[in-house]
């Protein structure tokens, strides 16, 4: 049950990072389109999925909440004003995509308040995960590190990092979903963009590495790890032949295996820990009926629902975004 429910978590916060990325990381570069119709062309192409994107991220607090208590009580001690600046920032950001539409005069306002929920939600995530990696402040399982014990160089850098990603799942979802200008525009970022991610990434591993030196241990020990970080460069190398060729679709995927090899990277390298290096998965995990009773009610029908909706949502809405006078 354990390992189910840890299978269960990493899923759900790989969909989120995936699927939610990339609409936070269009809000981020919306700020770049000068005109109207090239905004309402970028809104119309997460207008049907962004808010069932966001599902995902319940999910994962469901899953920690009811399967891993103590991981869900140390990170919301750590974490408690980050995660309700993001929540506002997401809810802000939700009322700024539908009021802006409807508004004149203050739309400059709501286009503003799309922008910031945009980069506020992703940098406090990445902040989030840089404080992980570098190590929270724990003592007999409980966190001791005050409101800010979470906040330094190594998560702040982290922070910059996340929106670098996100606009980059942006950038390649916007070359599948839009067209003319738009899709010119993403083309043109996509090769700054992933160079930015490339530099990003390589630093945070080297830093990574010296702040958890028994870390290189294992990857002596167990060279197949190595695999996430080559799966991890293939993409970067496939999609810039696919920003050459302006292969369409190609840059969002190898975006999108770009993250799900930077998360198999921080999965293997502090398994079986939750929270390095001081909760252990086994520690944090409830009872076994709990968990049982948890598989059979979330486990059977609602994950496997939750994706067959998504998948649904996204088959349907497949294909070029056309704007015209019923489009966002």
């Amino acid at each position: 049950m354990i390992d189910f429910w840890l299978g269960a978590l990493a899923l759900t916060i790989l969909l989120y990072v995936i699927l939610d990325g990339f609409d936070l990381g269009v809000g981020m570069l919306f700020v770049l389109v000068p005109d109207e119709t090239g905004r309402r062309h970028m809104l119309s192409a997460i207008a049907p999925v962004w808010d069932g994107n966001e599902t995902w991220l319940v999910l994962n607090a469901m899953i920690l909440f009811s399967a891993f208590p103590l991981v869900f009580a140390t990170l919301f001690s750590a974490f408690y004003l980050p995660m309700l600046l993001m929540v506002a920032a997401l809810i802000f950001r939700g009322v700024a995509f539908e009021f802006r539409h409807k508004s004149h005069r203050m739309r400059r306002v709501w286009d503003a308040g799309f922008v910031v929920g945009s980069f506020a939600a992703s940098f406090i995530q990445g902040m989030a995960v840089g404080a992980l990696v570098e190590g929270l402040p724990i003592a007999n399982d409980h966190y001791i590190g005050g409101a800010f014990g979470w906040l330094s160089s190594f998560s702040l850098l982290c922070g910059i990092g996340l929106c670098l990603g996100y606009a980059l799942l942006g950038a390649g979802w916007l070359t599948y979903k839009t067209a003319a200008d738009v899709q010119a525009l993403s083309f043109r970022l996509l090769p700054k963009l992933l160079a930015g991610v490339l530099t990003f990434l390589a630093i945070v591993f080297v830093l990574a590495l010296r702040l958890h030196l028994e870390v290189m241990s294992r990857w002596f020990d167990r060279p197949i790890l190595v695999l996430f970080p080559a799966i991890g460069l293939f993409a970067c190398a496939v999609m810039a032949w696919a920003i050459a060729r302006r292969k369409e679709l190609v840059p969002f995927l190898c975006a999108a295996a770009i993250f799900a090899a930077a998360l198999g990277t921080l999965a293997v390298s502090f398994y079986p820990y939750m929270i390095p290096f001081s909760i252990r998965a086994e520690d944090a995990a409830a009872n076994h009926t709990s968990l049982a009773f948890l598989f059979w009610g979330a486990g059977v029908f609602v994950l496997p629902i939750t994706v067959i909706y998504t998948l649904v949502v996204y088959f349907i809405f497949k294909g070029k975004i056309e704007i015209d006078g019923e489009s966002y």
